[in-house]
């Protein structure tokens, strides 16, 4: 299969990449290598999919496509998004980078790859709202301009699957963490404080957040397994995580444990945006796509600490 995916050089897509081509597939990667967070690390992560036969293509979704579309793909796998719930992020640049280059995407593929087997579109569990530990049928109530602007884009894609123009599906993922997690993540930067012994900034509140911590490996599987399922997942919104759940404290205190090592805290007032409970309800998710998480959440932590030495560390 020929495979298109959007922010390809990001923490997830890049190891959807990985695991499509170690599959046999042909894929072709998409980013723009936004500021956001350094591109460097993109690029870093680039030049990994590189030594695994896969271009990441410099481009701006919400510039022509007709170049990338000179030849058909099969499926297209759309996780390139503006991230995150920071202050200093403003409005405009959800809008344009989560429903406007969405939309840009959806009329190159109705202009140029009109028989897409499935376009599948990355959502997330913030569309939810403060509370995250509902099945996809109970209504989103986002609170942050992400979690807004996501949903808008989720119905943008789900609106052209309902008039009939194209397969499509959208999945929800919840607190992903693992190898190649974006810096500014928990983890990641939880991770980073820690070798270092610089002080982490701790938000008021957020030790008791409870989270369905998902290893990135898990999502990835999930998300191959829409491959040849098209036809039950049409039109379909899934959760992807775990059932799991576990504090922030808790995450804290593996990672002390895992490094062997005391974080030193530094108190930060509440954020506002911040969900206070995620629980992945993936009844659909093991029903169509036959999903079950398998890493532990220690083991998944194993995994990032290494990566992190490994990467950053090794010529220190």
């Amino acid at each position: 299969m020929r495979i298109l995916v959007t922010g390809a050089a990001g923490f997830i897509a890049s190891h959807l990449c990985e695991k499509l081509r170690d599959l046999g597939h042909e894929v072709v990667g998409l980013d723009n290598f936004n500021d956001y967070y350094s591109p460097a690390l993109k690029r870093l992560n680039a030049s990994d999919l590189k030594a695994k036969g896969i271009d990441v293509i410099e481009i701006d979704l919400n510039d022509n496509l007709q170049t990338v579309f000179k030849n058909p793909y099969d499926y297209i796998y759309h996780l390139a998004a503006q991230p995150g719930i920071s202050a200093e992020t403003p409005l405009s640049d959800y809008v344009t980078n989560n429903i406007f280059a969405t939309q840009n995407l959806l009329d190159a593929v109705a202009n140029y790859n009109p028989n897409l087997k499935s376009f599948i579109n990355i959502a997330t569990s913030s569309v939810y709202g403060l509370v995250a530990n509902v099945d996809e049928n109970v209504p989103a109530k986002p609170i942050s301009f992400y979690g807004s602007t996501k949903l808008a884009a989720e119905q943008l894609v789900l609106g052209q699957q309902r008039l009939g123009k194209l397969k499509a599906c959208s999945i929800r993922l919840y607190s992903v963490y693992g190898p190649r997690e974006r810096p500014e993540k928990l983890y990641t930067k939880l991770i980073e404080n820690l070798y270092s012994d610089k002080p982490f900034p701790l938000f008021e509140g957020s030790v008791k957040h409870e989270r369905s911590f998902t290893y990135v490996g898990d999502i990835v599987d999930g998300l191959v397994a829409i491959i040849g399922k098209e036809e039950e997942v049409n039109g379909e919104i899934i959760n992807l995580g775990t059932d799991e759940v576990h504090t922030t404290q808790e995450g804290i205190n593996l990672v002390e444990e895992i490094m062997h090592k005391k974080l030193i805290v530094d108190h930060k007032p509440a954020r506002k945006g911040d969900q206070e409970k995620t629980s992945a309800v993936i009844d659909k998710a093991r029903k169509l796509l036959d999903y079950e998480p398998k890493v532990t959440f220690k083991k998944g932590l194993e995994q990032q600490v290494q990566w992190y030495l490994d990467k950053f560390t090794s010529s220190l």
